[in-house]
């Protein structure tokens, strides 16, 4: 199974099982083949289109009226077509659906699931490619989690729906169609918290999204060299925060791996977070291996912007030799 028919099963057993469960987004409806990579297509012909609402392209108006069918007791999936134009909606996500059960002293909970695609690979350049997980973690009372396969999406997106606050669920729009294991039907991936991919005792490559997939390439092609333990994050916030002490104090070194620029990344708190409570138990410096700090590249740059699998094996083998 891909990652796109583990998200359309994930909706579809969320809709079969919650009639207040429905979809909002440009161009989902069956009638435009159920979104631009075909993630909900076939849901509007099942469910009708009171349900699945294929909407204007106003992004404003979708999280806007997302926000408004939660407060009502619905649990809308909005969709974002590229995580880029979240920021049209910026204020409506982060002032309003984020804050509401804050604001309104735990009495108006705004349970909408936020879809948005990203990510190198497409050379679709600088306005469509952007990881702004970072921007969304800063923001408290929302949810973040990035999918590694098709069996994390699929459990992460079950939990996402049911649960009674905001989550943004980003989905990297590259490593759609790679196959991987189904995923076991009914069963959610709890939020907050890490999986261990691969066991180690040399250092740990922390990574989420697309970027487990390098770092499980890595952890394999430097077998004999080094014993990596991949830790995959796929819950950003909330961060397990005990899993990613325990892999690190097991392995005393850390080499975190994010597809976004470098400064103020998630990969800093990461490295902040083993500062502060791991300190003793390390063996050396905490890496980062990111993006760069320029608007995303076209075509002929974008694979050097990309954390590759070089690069990683290098961060690996300078904190050894630290």
């Amino acid at each position: 199974m891909n990652t796109i028919q583990a998200v359309n099963m994930a909706l579809g057993e969320a809709m079969g099982l919650d009639e207040n469960v429905i979809l909002l987004g440009e161009d989902i409806a069956d009638a435009q083949e159920g979104g631009i990579v075909g993630v909900t297509k076939g849901l509007s012909s099942k469910y009708g289109t009171s349900r699945v609402r294929s909407t204007p392209i106003s992004e404003q108006a979708i999280i806007g009226a997302a926000i408004g069918a939660a407060i009502v007791g619905m649990r809308p999936v909005a969709e974002i077509m590229l995580m880029n134009f979240t920021t049209v909606a910026m204020d409506m996500i982060v002032n309003h659906a984020a804050k509401l059960r804050f604001m309104s002293g735990g009495q108006t909970h705004v349970p909408i699931t936020i879809r948005t695609m990203t990510g190198a690979g497409f050379g679709t350049g600088g306005q469509h490619a952007d990881y702004l997980e970072a921007w969304f973690a800063h923001t408290a009372g929302i949810k973040v989690v990035a999918p590694s396969s098709p069996a994390e999406a699929y459990g992460l997106m079950l939990s996402c729906i049911f649960d009674d606050d905001p989550c943004l669920f980003i989905e990297n729009m590259p490593s759609y169609w790679n196959p991987g294991e189904a995923p076991v039907t009914g069963q959610r991936i709890p939020l907050g918290k890490a999986r261990v991919v691969r066991e180690g005792s040399d250092v740990t490559i922390v990574a989420y999204g697309a970027m487990v997939g390098v770092a499980q390439r890595v952890a394999e092609s430097l077998v004999g060299e080094a014993s990596c333990e991949v830790l995959d994050l796929r819950s950003l916030k909330p961060l397990d925060e005990d899993s990613l002490l325990a892999s690190v104090v097991k392995t005393g070194r850390a080499v975190v791996v994010q597809e976004a620029p470098r400064v103020c990344g998630f990969a800093s708190e990461v490295a902040a977070i083993l500062a502060e409570k791991a300190i003793f138990d390390l063996r050396g410096p905490v890496l980062r291996v990111t993006g760069y700090d320029v608007p995303y590249p076209y075509w002929q740059l974008e694979d050097a912007y990309v954390p590759s699998e070089a690069r990683v094996a290098d961060a690996v083998r300078r904190v050894l030799a630290a």
